[in-house]
């Protein structure tokens, strides 16, 4: 349940977006009702976390149960004054800074004077307008919060109970222990000492994936959670009955099948998603995979399949410039991401046109497969207007060209023919009739993003005479995206995943509901 973990872990200063997310979750069912059952749990779960978030402590964490449920109305009252608190305006980043330095001047004259008390009282402020925070304030003026500390905790070498005040101060007001341990750059042992010294318990934050996993647990075996729950609430929040469509033989969860198979990152699908949408960086001693989206089914479905490899982090964040969508004035965008050893990640970070002509060509015919799945799950689209439609999309200024191999390898390999388009900015293969159908029954096994499999298996039940033409119309025109309108399939990313809980410990454990 990633909004609620992040509302309990936030370490930021945007108390606006805080805001945003825990109306969010209150408007869930799910999302209020697990936030109510925590109150009971919070001990294990939340205060270790919350006490250092200044939203909470400023807006408070009232849980009143979803809207849906039926608010009287005071309750609808206290919740929107909740929200108005929490999102009082706050400075600038300029202003902050200023306030910082400012702050930051006056405890040095103060502690020049040897004026521990007022020293104390400053940094103290400091910490509460996140002086001490880089994201908030930037590298220098954190540093300087952190220099002052430092030349506090030297110069009262010999008053180790002035110390040990100073270190129950920062362990109430929120501070991590490694923020703490960073001013002296020295391990965990010495502060450890210290802390056995003064008596004090100080412990480390509750790591967000840990409260994930813990709020995961509770989501199983308290509500009976499971995938296919997530993915029945994921389409419901979109507007989608699936037992319609599974009267007529087409399961909407089933591209949950197969997940699995993308524990092995060898798999050709992962590299077809990183000629897509999936950024692969070196990072240290580290490679990172990140994905973010702003929409509905994306939501889902990219915290879904990196879960395969590993438990991935979120961060939720304001969308930067003018909103995608003329309809929309402000969108989330959820970014996931997972770090890998440098030897873990098995295909190019850099993607040269040679290197992956080279690789495509050596494929198997079923890796050739998985390969295009991962392309369509990530840039592609499957429609059907008329006949069927497989289009494959590349940015034109992106170096990676790869449509034109891709349409030489396709051609040679299964005799499945496309054209490429140029529009405005973007280039597209594209496979249309006969030729998307041969291709979709090539890969539509490995086709794991929901809204394209299952569109996917309606084409395809058309051309197996499994439904007719009618029916086909009446069940695609259910997931048609509408153009021009405030499609709740776009957007909407941070209200699925408080509604559908997507889980993200389970690592391709399968259900067996309904034949998945």
């Amino acid at each position: 349940m990633w909004p609620l973990a992040w509302l309990l872990t936030y370490g930021g200063a945007d108390c606006s977006l805080w805001s945003h997310v825990y109306r969010v979750c209150m408007e869930s069912e799910l999302c209020s009702e697990l936030a109510k059952t925590l109150t009971d749990e919070l001990k294990n779960i939340g205060v270790s976390a919350m006490h250092r978030v200044r939203c909470i402590a400023k807006g408070g964490f009232k849980i009143n149960g979803s809207p849906k449920m039926g608010k009287d109305p005071m309750t609808i009252k206290e919740g929107q004054e909740l929200n108005n608190e929490a999102s009082l305006p706050q400075p600038t980043q300029a202003g902050r800074i200023e306030l910082c330095q400012g702050l930051i001047e006056e405890a040095i004259k103060c502690l020049e004077n040897n004026d521990k008390q007022c020293v104390t009282r400053l940094i103290e402020e400091l910490v509460r307008n996140q002086c001490h925070n880089g994201y908030a304030v930037g590298k220098e003026t954190a540093d300087k919060v952190k220099d002052l500390v430092r030349d506090l905790w030297l110069r009262s070498d010999s008053d180790n109970e002035y110390r040990c005040r100073l270190l129950m101060m920062f362990r109430d007001l929120g501070i991590s222990r490694n923020w703490f341990r960073s001013i002296f750059n020295i391990g965990t042992k010495w502060l450890d000492r210290w802390l056995r010294r003064c008596g004090i318990s100080w412990k480390g934050r509750a790591m967000r994936n840990d409260v994930v996993r813990q709020l995961e647990d509770l989501l199983r075996e308290r509500f009976g959670w499971d995938e296919i729950k997530t993915c029945e609430s994921m389409w419901e929040y979109i507007g989608i009955d699936t037992k319609v469509f599974r009267k007529y033989g087409i399961e909407p969860c089933v591209w949950l099948s197969g997940l699995e198979l993308l524990s092995d990152l060898r798999k050709p699908y992962w590299l077809g998603m990183r000629a897509s949408d999936l950024t692969a960086r070196r990072r240290g001693r580290a490679i990172e995979l990140i994905i973010n989206t702003t929409n509905s089914i994306d939501a889902v479905f990219f915290a879904k399949i990196l879960s395969m490899i590993k438990t991935p982090s979120i961060k939720i964040e304001w969308e930067r410039g003018a909103p995608r969508m003329k309809h929309v004035s402000k969108s989330i965008v959820l970014t996931y991401y997972i770090a890998l050893g440098v030897n873990e990640w098995p295909w190019p970070t850099r993607l040269s046109t040679n290197e992956l002509k080279e690789i495509i060509e050596n494929f198997d015919d079923e890796e050739l497969a998985m390969f295009v799945a991962g392309l369509i799950d990530g840039d592609g689209s499957i429609r059907f207007k008329g006949t069927a439609f497989v289009i494959i999309t590349t940015c034109k200024a992106c170096p990676k060209r790869i449509i034109d191999v891709l349409k030489e390898v396709i051609v040679r390999r299964f005799g499945i023919v496309g054209s490429i388009n140029s529009y405005e900015t973007e280039d597209a293969l594209t496979f249309n009739d006969e030729d998307a159908v041969r291709l979709l029954r090539r890969v539509v096994k490995y086709i794991h993003h929901p809204l394209r499999r299952l569109r996917a298996e309606l084409i395809l039940a058309l051309y197996d005479g499994r439904i007719s033409p009618e029916e086909l119309e009446e069940l695609y025109k259910i997931i048609k995206y509408e153009r021009g309108r405030d499609d709740v399939k776009r957007n909407r990313g941070l209200e699925v995943l408080a509604q559908a809980a997507p889980q993200t410990h389970t690592h391709g454990e399968s259900n067996p509901k309904h034949g998945i």
